[in-house]
């Protein structure tokens, strides 16, 4: 059993995915190409392990890191000194319902499912492939944000991400997917890195 465990520890995707992201402004006064500058249109995913990266093109957010041997995520805003961290233990959300489709889209070549949930913040879909699996147990304390809710289920990377909730709605979606080797460096903080709890 534990020469298996490794075996299917060993296939798990570790690299990068493009997203292109876009979004739809429900919030009166915030228009479409506001939201968009603010949040980004361009994301670079980084995932190794437990651990994962975030890098976008907005104005507001640069990047997020989750670090698995603490459970927090750790989030660069900008005009801020200071890293805001989420514990990843805790999540405002929760998942009403989920729903599981069996090969229902193609992303670059990849045959997807589709898993929504149904949450109290509104709707998520996500569509991944087997072909690029996650090991989930290692993101079993990460609540926050329905990781392990979409993981539990899934057991892959997303390629396609669907949001809507009363504020937004938001599509991401793959444009480039890179299996490679990351350091462990890579997802070191800063070594000047000044943290506190996110109010949020």
């Amino acid at each position: 059993m534990a020469f298996n465990g490794l075996v299917t520890h060993a296939q798990n995707f570790e690299g990068k995915i493009i997203y292109r992201n876009t979004y739809q402004s429900k919030t009166p006064g915030l228009s479409d190409g506001q939201l968009n500058a603010m949040m980004g249109d361009v994301q670079n995913w980084y995932i190794k392990e437990g651990d994962y990266r975030s890098e976008v093109n907005g104005t507001q957010m640069a990047w997020q890191l989750y670090h698995n041997s603490e459970n927090k995520l750790y989030s660069k805003v900008a005009g801020s000194n200071r890293l805001l961290w989420n514990d990843g233990a805790s999540n405002p959300d929760s998942v009403l319902s989920t729903t599981l489709r069996k090969g229902t889209t193609e992303i670059m070549g990849y045959k997807c499912d589709e898993l929504t949930l149904v949450c109290r913040s509104g709707v998520q879909k996500y569509y991944f492939s087997p072909r690029l699996p996650v090991y989930q147990d290692l993101y079993k304390a990460h609540r926050y944000g329905n990781w392990y809710a979409y993981l539990s289920k899934a057991g892959a990377v997303p390629l396609k991400i669907v949001i809507d909730t009363p504020q937004f709605s938001m599509e991401s979606v793959a444009t480039g997917v890179y299996p490679m080797k990351l350091s462990n460096t890579f997802f070191a903080l800063p070594a000047d890195a000044q943290t506190m709890k996110s109010p949020y």
